[in-house]
């Protein structure tokens, strides 16, 4: 992975969220007059029929002047979604045997036992 990096510009602060069959890459950049943005990168990991892989791709740039509100954007879908339909996958698979009332026999998991709350606290400060 480095390799690639040295042909573009170093990166000044990355990081990497490896997410199944995507991977998420924030990279903080710099401008030609050294102010600094962001970048999101989703890559999906595809196979081929001849079992070898392929990725694609996806970039988004974030300035500094949207950050405020992509954070309160950003903030309010991932609130929105949690509040409507909790912090816990709902999937196809799961939805035949899927039980909405606590079943004593079933352990509950610490995520489970987490608030919504505990998810407003995306801070972009870090990056």
């Amino acid at each position: 992975m480095n390799n690639n990096g040295m042909m573009e510009k170093e990166e000044i602060f990355s990081k990497v969220l490896r997410a199944g069959r995507r991977t998420y890459f924030f990279d903080v950049r710099a401008t030609k007059a050294d102010d600094y943005y962001l970048t999101i990168t989703e890559s999906k990991k595809f196979t081929n029929d001849d079992g070898s892989f392929h990725y694609k791709k996806h970039k988004i740039y974030i300035y500094k002047e949207d950050f405020s509100e992509f954070k309160e954007i950003l903030a309010e879908m991932t609130n929105y979604i949690i509040k409507e339909k909790g912090d816990e996958v709902i999937s196809e698979r799961h939805q035949k045997d899927f039980k909405k009332e606590y079943d004593p026999t079933s352990r509950v998991t610490e995520d489970e036992l987490k608030t919504p709350d505990s998810f407003t606290d995306i801070s972009f400060d870090d990056i």
